[in-house]
């Protein structure tokens, strides 16, 4: 069967230094794998600099994307986070290698590689869409930053509560004490908002939940709103808080900071191979019987 893709980007993180001969030995044989079949690799920049890996073309990730038609991530979940929002404009599928821990979005297993990349690049795989959430802070009026992330928008205190209060579609829900609110996509109620006890959403549900964190009144509970739907929720009281996007982009927050939250344009496209479940790896990785 002809190949699917011509051309692909290889993207990996070192995280472990005890890990980083073995990502080194991995990375070198997926790139050799792929021009054995008569595919154009790339290597992400960064990647081909601590992977020691010469002879091969190489991009910045900024860049990278537009020179490939797929994306292999390896490493962790954050890894992939950090890849998705970067190429977000790129309009490239991208497929995970886990490195990591948990890889509820890098889903092949390393040991296993070789053998799913072949069904994906033969065409026995199938697409899946990922929503993101955009986000923008304002202060007095005005716009001070703009984001997206593909998990979780999450706006937390330092030390103390602090007061918030929600709007949906401009519509009174409610004001909160708590240690924050975490505003997530169905990818993202896998992570942070699973330990803060979230719903566990299918990634093909178009919805945004908003879960709160340790809240002092215990009714307050997580709440799923359609993905249309326009959140803003307005910082009351606080002594410290900031908002971060995935955990890897942090801002401070001031009284009276409003953070207005909706469906972004942009999805993400993963690949999986063709016998992939997503309830078999929730039962996995979570340990379910």
């Amino acid at each position: 069967m002809s190949q699917v893709f011509k051309s692909i980007a290889i993207i990996g993180k070192f995280m472990n230094p005890s890990a980083l001969q073995q990502m080194q030995t991995d990375l070198a044989d997926l790139a050799r794998h792929l021009i054995s079949k008569n595919i154009n690799v790339w290597i992400e920049q960064n990647t081909a600099l601590h992977a020691e890996l010469t002879g091969f073309k190489t991009a910045p990730l900024e860049k990278i994307g537009k020179k490939v038609d797929l994306a292999i991530v390896m490493g962790g979940d954050g890894t992939m986070l950090s890849v998705a929002r970067t190429l977000i404009f790129d309009n490239i599928p991208l497929v995970g290698i886990n490195r990591g821990r948990f890889g509820f979005l890098t889903d092949l297993r390393a040991e296993h590689m070789f053998s799913a990349i072949d069904q994906i690049l033969t065409g026995a795989h199938f697409r899946e869409s990922r929503i993101l959430v955009h986000a923008t802070v304002c202060r007095a009026g005005k716009s001070i930053h703009q984001g997206v992330a593909l998990n979780d928008v999450v706006i937390k205190s330092g030390m103390r509560l602090i007061e918030i209060q929600v709007e949906i579609d401009g519509k009174f829900v409610h004001k909160q004490r708590s240690d924050g609110l975490i505003i997530t996509t169905p990818t993202g109620t896998t992570a942070y908002a699973l330990s803060a006890g979230g719903p566990i959403l299918h990634p093909n549900v178009e919805g945004i939940t908003l879960v709160p964190i340790s809240p002092h009144t215990l009714s307050n509970r997580p709440i799923t709103v359609n993905s249309a739907s326009n959140i803003t929720v307005k910082l009351i009281q606080t002594d410290e808080a900031n908002v971060t996007f995935d955990g890897q982009f942090q801002l401070s927050l001031e009284p009276g900071d409003k953070i207005i939250i909706k469906r972004a344009e942009q999805t993400i496209t993963l690949l999986h191979p063709s016998d992939y479940c997503y309830f078999d790896m929730l039962r996995n990785k979570l340990n379910w019987g």
